[in-house]
């Protein structure tokens, strides 16, 4: 019987191939605010983030149709929010720490109820290199994503009475979408082209497989070496 993988975000971009990938080798429950991306062998719920009853409300109902579950990958979120700090209101900025940190800690939490028991567990928190280094006006979003990073390194440790790792991933410049990328876009980087969801699935299977276990805590940075670029104006 195949273990079960619950996967936030799935109806596009990165969330979307790692539940079609991974539909294959696990039972996906997949979650998210927007549409069922229809993906064969994944059951979907929908569910918001920002709304932590929702998010207690979807987990219960997973638990009472499945039961266990061995792996979670915390990939939903406000995908970007670029707006100038003075323009930058309270609101928006407690919504976007509300769906990407407080929801990457809700679903974790709920996740522990469902892995009860179990033999293993693997909690996946998607990042951003944009916890490490930004542009301006990206103050709400990069500030959710450093706190995903440190949610991840105490998480690792509050759990290790428990067979559970806890990892975070973070992707660079990933081309989810069919807009066309320039010549430099790939020539910047030291690997010499831009990111593909499937990298982050790589990524991924790494951290989850069950014989990684001493890798614990860590914050897997997928960026074709674009965080280790000093970059100066020509």
């Amino acid at each position: 019987m195949k273990q079960t993988m619950i996967i936030t975000g799935v109806s596009q971009g990165i969330g979307r191939e790692l539940a079609r990938h991974f539909s294959t080798t696990y039972r996906v429950v997949g979650l998210d605010i927007g549409q069922d991306p229809q993906l064969e062998g994944v059951t979907f719920h929908q569910m918001d983030l920002g709304d932590h009853e929702d998010v207690n409300r979807v987990f219960k109902v997973i638990h009472q149709e499945i039961g266990t579950a061995h792996v979670l990958i915390n990939n939903g979120g406000v995908s970007s929010l670029v707006k100038p700090i003075t323009e930058l209101d309270v609101e928006t900025f407690k919504r976007v720490i509300d769906v990407n940190l407080v929801g990457t800690f809700a679903c974790s939490k709920a996740f522990l109820t469902l892995n009860e028991g179990a033999d293993f567990g693997r909690i996946i928190n998607v990042a951003s290199t944009r916890a490490l280094q930004n542009e301006a006006d990206w103050e709400a979003y990069g500030a959710s994503k450093g706190g995903i990073v440190s949610l991840t390194q105490s998480m690792a440790v509050s759990l290790a009475e428990r067979p559970i790792t806890v990892n975070a991933v973070s992707p660079g410049w990933i081309h989810t979408s069919d807009d066309a990328l320039r010549d430099i876009d790939h020539a910047q980087h030291p690997s010499g082209r831009v990111g593909t969801p499937e990298d982050i699935v790589r990524a991924v299977s790494y951290l989850i497989d069950e014989k990684n276990d001493f890798v614990n805590g860590h914050n897997l940075i997928v960026d074709g070496g674009m965080t280790k670029k000093m970059i100066y104006e020509a």
